[in-house]
Protein backbone atom coordinates (compact mmCIF):
# COMPACT_ATOMS: atom_id res chain seq x y z
CA UNK A 1 0.00 0.00 0.00
CA UNK A 2 3.09 2.07 -0.27
CA UNK A 3 1.66 3.59 -3.81
CA UNK A 4 -1.27 5.44 -1.35
CA UNK A 5 0.71 6.10 2.07
CA UNK A 6 3.98 7.85 0.56
CA UNK A 7 1.94 10.30 -1.42
CA UNK A 8 -0.35 11.32 1.87
CA UNK A 9 2.75 11.14 4.00
CA UNK A 10 4.99 13.33 1.48
CA UNK A 11 2.01 15.92 1.67
CA UNK A 12 2.04 15.56 5.16
CA UNK A 13 5.61 16.33 5.40
CA UNK A 14 5.33 19.34 3.64
CA UNK A 15 3.32 21.09 5.85
CA UNK A 16 5.60 20.54 9.21
CA UNK A 17 8.82 22.10 10.32
CA UNK A 18 10.52 19.03 8.89
CA UNK A 19 10.30 20.24 5.43
CA UNK A 20 12.78 22.60 6.26
CA UNK A 21 15.38 20.16 6.70
CA UNK A 22 17.48 22.00 10.06
CA UNK A 23 17.31 19.52 12.05
CA UNK A 24 17.81 15.36 12.08
CA UNK A 25 15.62 14.20 14.90
CA UNK A 26 17.31 10.64 14.45
CA UNK A 27 20.88 11.58 15.67
CA UNK A 28 22.78 11.69 18.25
CA UNK A 29 21.63 8.23 19.06
CA UNK A 30 20.61 7.56 22.30
CA UNK A 31 20.03 11.58 23.21
CA UNK A 32 16.43 11.82 25.22
CA UNK A 33 16.57 15.70 24.66
CA UNK A 34 14.17 18.12 27.10
CA UNK A 35 11.98 15.36 28.05
CA UNK A 36 12.25 12.24 26.63
CA UNK A 37 9.71 9.03 25.60
CA UNK A 38 8.00 8.72 28.46
CA UNK A 39 7.08 12.84 29.28
CA UNK A 40 3.13 13.82 28.42
CA UNK A 41 5.00 15.92 26.16
CA UNK A 42 5.86 13.47 24.34
CA UNK A 43 2.22 12.05 23.73
CA UNK A 44 0.73 15.26 23.50
CA UNK A 45 2.89 16.66 20.50
CA UNK A 46 3.21 13.08 19.18
CA UNK A 47 -0.23 13.87 16.56
CA UNK A 48 -0.12 15.49 13.72
CA UNK A 49 -3.36 15.97 13.53
CA UNK A 50 -4.46 17.16 16.90
CA UNK A 51 -1.39 19.49 16.67
CA UNK A 52 -2.34 21.30 13.52
CA UNK A 53 -5.81 21.64 14.45
CA UNK A 54 -4.14 23.01 18.42
CA UNK A 55 -1.72 25.13 16.15
CA UNK A 56 -4.16 26.87 13.79
CA UNK A 57 -6.44 27.56 16.85
CA UNK A 58 -3.80 29.10 19.05
CA UNK A 59 -2.84 31.46 16.01
CA UNK A 60 -6.41 32.68 15.91
CA UNK A 61 -6.47 33.06 19.69
CA UNK A 62 -3.19 35.23 20.07
CA UNK A 63 -4.88 38.03 16.98
CA UNK A 64 -6.54 38.92 20.00
CA UNK A 65 -3.75 40.04 22.03
CA UNK A 66 -2.96 43.60 20.40
CA UNK A 67 0.51 43.90 21.75
CA UNK A 68 1.38 39.88 20.51
CA UNK A 69 -0.39 41.01 17.21
CA UNK A 70 1.44 44.29 16.88
CA UNK A 71 4.96 42.35 16.79
CA UNK A 72 4.14 39.50 14.52
CA UNK A 73 2.67 42.28 12.47
CA UNK A 74 5.83 44.43 12.30
CA UNK A 75 8.53 41.97 11.90
CA UNK A 76 7.45 38.93 10.75
CA UNK A 77 6.47 38.39 6.70
CA UNK A 78 3.42 36.17 7.35
CA UNK A 79 1.28 38.30 4.98
CA UNK A 80 3.07 37.17 2.28
CA UNK A 81 4.40 33.59 3.77
CA UNK A 82 1.81 32.42 5.96
CA UNK A 83 2.67 28.62 5.26
CA UNK A 84 6.84 29.56 6.11
CA UNK A 85 5.12 30.93 9.53
CA UNK A 86 3.43 27.52 9.74
CA UNK A 87 6.61 25.13 9.27
CA UNK A 88 8.90 27.51 11.34
CA UNK A 89 6.33 27.50 14.74
CA UNK A 90 6.11 23.89 14.01
CA UNK A 91 9.95 23.16 13.61
CA UNK A 92 10.38 25.05 17.24
CA UNK A 93 7.65 22.83 18.63
CA UNK A 94 8.85 19.33 17.57
CA UNK A 95 12.43 20.45 17.74
CA UNK A 96 11.82 21.24 20.89
CA UNK A 97 9.85 18.77 22.11
CA UNK A 98 11.54 15.84 20.22
CA UNK A 99 14.83 17.15 18.86
CA UNK A 100 17.87 15.63 20.95
CA UNK A 101 19.26 17.99 23.88
CA UNK A 102 21.98 20.27 20.98
CA UNK A 103 18.93 20.59 18.68
CA UNK A 104 16.28 21.98 21.30
CA UNK A 105 18.92 24.18 22.97
CA UNK A 106 19.88 25.77 19.05
CA UNK A 107 16.01 26.49 18.69
CA UNK A 108 15.65 27.84 22.13
CA UNK A 109 18.62 30.28 21.75
CA UNK A 110 17.77 31.34 17.98
CA UNK A 111 13.98 31.98 19.12
CA UNK A 112 15.30 34.12 22.36
CA UNK A 113 17.86 36.18 20.29
CA UNK A 114 15.03 36.67 17.36
CA UNK A 115 13.03 38.12 20.07
CA UNK A 116 15.55 40.37 21.57
CA UNK A 117 15.16 42.04 17.95
CA UNK A 118 11.41 42.71 17.68
CA UNK A 119 10.28 45.93 19.53
CA UNK A 120 8.26 49.03 18.57
CA UNK A 121 4.75 50.72 19.30
CA UNK A 122 1.69 49.07 19.03
CA UNK A 123 -1.04 50.78 17.31
CA UNK A 124 -2.64 52.04 20.80
CA UNK A 125 0.74 53.68 21.75
CA UNK A 126 2.26 51.51 24.06
CA UNK A 127 5.38 49.81 23.37
CA UNK A 128 6.02 46.58 22.78
CA UNK A 129 8.87 43.88 22.70
CA UNK A 130 8.40 40.51 22.28
CA UNK A 131 10.53 39.51 25.03
CA UNK A 132 8.20 40.88 27.25
CA UNK A 133 7.98 38.05 29.77
CA UNK A 134 3.98 38.19 29.94
CA UNK A 135 3.87 38.30 26.11
CA UNK A 136 5.76 35.06 26.64
CA UNK A 137 3.38 33.42 28.74
CA UNK A 138 0.39 34.75 27.14
CA UNK A 139 1.71 33.02 23.41
CA UNK A 140 2.57 30.30 25.75
CA UNK A 141 -0.75 29.92 27.00
CA UNK A 142 -2.69 29.98 23.92
CA UNK A 143 -0.43 27.49 22.37
CA UNK A 144 -0.34 24.62 25.10
CA UNK A 145 -4.01 25.29 25.88
CA UNK A 146 -4.84 24.84 22.31
CA UNK A 147 -2.33 21.86 21.72
CA UNK A 148 -3.87 19.95 24.52
CA UNK A 149 -7.42 20.32 24.07
CA UNK A 150 -7.31 19.36 20.45
CA UNK A 151 -5.76 16.14 21.80
CA UNK A 152 -8.44 15.68 24.07
CA UNK A 153 -10.90 16.04 21.20
CA UNK A 154 -9.43 13.91 18.72
CA UNK A 155 -6.64 11.78 20.12
CA UNK A 156 -7.56 10.57 23.86
CA UNK A 157 -10.01 11.97 25.22
CA UNK A 158 -9.30 9.87 28.47
CA UNK A 159 -6.05 11.34 29.35
CA UNK A 160 -6.31 11.57 33.48
CA UNK A 161 -6.69 14.94 35.11
CA UNK A 162 -3.07 14.24 36.45
CA UNK A 163 -1.40 14.22 33.54
CA UNK A 164 -3.21 16.52 31.75
CA UNK A 165 -1.88 18.76 35.01
CA UNK A 166 1.76 17.03 33.93
CA UNK A 167 1.68 18.00 30.38
CA UNK A 168 1.11 21.51 31.48
CA UNK A 169 4.06 21.28 34.63
CA UNK A 170 6.53 19.58 31.75
CA UNK A 171 6.05 22.14 28.98
CA UNK A 172 6.03 24.87 31.17
CA UNK A 173 10.05 24.65 30.79
CA UNK A 174 9.95 25.72 27.00
CA UNK A 175 8.02 29.22 27.87
CA UNK A 176 10.66 29.56 31.42
CA UNK A 177 13.77 28.86 28.98
CA UNK A 178 12.44 31.61 26.65
CA UNK A 179 11.92 34.33 29.47
CA UNK A 180 8.76 33.81 30.38
CA UNK A 181 7.83 34.11 34.18
CA UNK A 182 4.21 33.41 36.28
CA UNK A 183 3.46 30.20 33.70
CA UNK A 184 0.55 28.06 34.79
CA UNK A 185 1.39 24.85 35.22
CA UNK A 186 -2.10 23.39 35.82
CA UNK A 187 -5.62 22.81 34.08
CA UNK A 188 -6.47 25.35 37.18
CA UNK A 189 -4.13 27.99 36.48
CA UNK A 190 -4.72 27.49 32.79
CA UNK A 191 -8.11 28.79 32.94
CA UNK A 192 -7.51 31.10 35.81
CA UNK A 193 -4.79 33.05 33.75
CA UNK A 194 -7.29 33.22 30.48
CA UNK A 195 -10.26 34.32 32.21
CA UNK A 196 -7.83 37.12 33.77
CA UNK A 197 -6.64 38.42 30.66
CA UNK A 198 -9.59 38.52 28.86
CA UNK A 199 -9.92 42.19 29.29
CA UNK A 200 -6.71 42.69 27.63
CA UNK A 201 -7.77 41.13 24.06
CA UNK A 202 -9.74 42.75 21.48
CA UNK A 203 -10.33 42.05 17.80
CA UNK A 204 -9.56 44.91 15.36
CA UNK A 205 -9.21 45.28 11.61
CA UNK A 206 -5.44 43.32 12.24
CA UNK A 207 -7.11 40.29 14.15
CA UNK A 208 -9.44 39.99 11.17
CA UNK A 209 -6.70 40.04 8.49
CA UNK A 210 -5.05 37.51 10.49
CA UNK A 211 -8.02 35.26 10.11
CA UNK A 212 -8.34 35.95 6.85
CA UNK A 213 -4.80 35.49 5.52
CA UNK A 214 -4.77 31.69 7.98
CA UNK A 215 -8.41 30.97 5.96
CA UNK A 216 -6.86 31.68 2.63
CA UNK A 217 -3.79 30.14 2.89
CA UNK A 218 -1.86 28.98 0.21
CA UNK A 219 -2.00 24.67 0.01
CA UNK A 220 1.34 22.98 -1.02
CA UNK A 221 -0.99 20.86 -4.18
CA UNK A 222 -4.50 20.57 -4.79
CA UNK A 223 -4.97 17.18 -2.78
CA UNK A 224 -4.02 18.91 0.16
CA UNK A 225 -6.46 21.48 0.08
CA UNK A 226 -9.28 19.82 1.16
CA UNK A 227 -7.42 18.94 4.29
CA UNK A 228 -6.61 22.26 5.10
CA UNK A 229 -9.62 23.83 4.61
CA UNK A 230 -10.90 20.55 7.21
CA UNK A 231 -8.38 21.68 9.71
CA UNK A 232 -9.15 25.16 9.81
CA UNK A 233 -12.65 24.92 10.14
CA UNK A 234 -11.87 22.26 13.15
CA UNK A 235 -9.45 24.99 13.96
CA UNK A 236 -12.40 27.66 14.95
CA UNK A 237 -14.44 25.05 16.53
CA UNK A 238 -11.95 24.56 18.95
CA UNK A 239 -11.87 28.20 20.21
CA UNK A 240 -13.61 28.75 23.29
CA UNK A 241 -16.69 30.60 22.40
CA UNK A 242 -15.56 33.37 24.33
CA UNK A 243 -12.80 33.63 21.75
CA UNK A 244 -14.62 33.13 18.59
CA UNK A 245 -17.74 35.69 19.61
CA UNK A 246 -14.82 38.22 19.78
CA UNK A 247 -13.68 36.30 16.05
CA UNK A 248 -17.25 36.66 14.48
CA UNK A 249 -16.24 32.87 13.83
CA UNK A 250 -19.36 31.35 15.14
CA UNK A 251 -20.00 28.30 13.37
CA UNK A 252 -23.89 26.29 13.84
CA UNK A 253 -23.91 23.23 16.08
CA UNK A 254 -24.41 21.33 12.35
CA UNK A 255 -21.20 22.53 11.07
CA UNK A 256 -19.10 21.38 14.35
CA UNK A 257 -20.35 18.01 14.21
CA UNK A 258 -19.73 17.32 10.63
CA UNK A 259 -16.58 18.87 11.03
CA UNK A 260 -15.77 16.68 14.06
CA UNK A 261 -16.95 13.57 12.00
CA UNK A 262 -15.08 14.40 8.88
CA UNK A 263 -11.52 14.83 11.12
CA UNK A 264 -12.09 11.76 13.04
CA UNK A 265 -12.34 9.97 10.22
CA UNK A 266 -9.48 11.62 8.41
CA UNK A 267 -7.36 11.22 11.14
CA UNK A 268 -6.46 7.41 11.51
CA UNK A 269 -5.98 7.17 7.81
CA UNK A 270 -3.09 10.35 8.41
CA UNK A 271 -1.46 8.08 11.36
CA UNK A 272 -1.42 5.45 8.84
CA UNK A 273 0.36 7.61 6.43
CA UNK A 274 2.90 8.85 8.73
CA UNK A 275 6.11 7.17 9.33
CA UNK A 276 8.65 9.50 9.60
CA UNK A 277 7.56 11.92 11.48
CA UNK A 278 9.16 14.16 14.39
CA UNK A 279 8.07 11.24 17.30
CA UNK A 280 8.69 8.26 15.17
CA UNK A 281 12.71 9.58 14.23
CA UNK A 282 12.67 10.65 17.71
CA UNK A 283 11.83 7.47 19.28
CA UNK A 284 14.24 5.75 16.68
CA UNK A 285 17.00 7.95 18.25
CA UNK A 286 16.18 6.43 21.42
CA UNK A 287 16.23 2.75 20.22
CA UNK A 288 12.20 2.34 20.23
CA UNK A 289 11.35 1.62 16.32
Amino acid sequence: MDFIRIPIERQIMSLTGLSLGQLDLENPKGDPGLFGPDSISWQVHGDFTSMLIGGISALMLQALHPLALAGVWDHSNFRQDMLGRLRRTGQFISGTTFGATGDANWLIDKVRTIHLQVTGTALDGRPYAASDPELLTWVHVAEVSNFLAAHLRYRNPHLSGADQDRYYDEIAMIAERLGATNVPRSRQQIADYLEGIRPQLLCDERSHEVIRLLLNAPSPSLLAKPFGALMMKAGIDLLPDWASDQLGLQQRPLVRKLVRAQVSSTAPILRWAVRNGSVQRARRRMGLG
